[in-house]
């Protein structure tokens, strides 16, 4: 199901604890680095929570 490996974020440099990406057909896989769990959804979805994030749309929920 999966085309590609995982690819953490540059900015995570050499920290283990991060959240890697990559693409499954028409679907992007998301997991934290150091679990099981991995969620799927479209490119849509993720830049969509990428946009959010980066504008600081999201930082009132911390």
């Amino acid at each position: 199901m999966t085309d590609t490996q995982w690819q953490k974020s540059s900015y995570s440099g050499s920290n283990d604890d991060c959240v890697e990406f990559r693409s499954a057909g028409a679907l992007v896989e998301l997991r934290e680095s150091d679990d099981d769990v991995i969620l799927r959804t479209t490119p849509t979805a993720v830049a969509d929570l990428l946009r959010a994030i980066k504008s600081g749309e999201l930082d009132h929920h911390a």
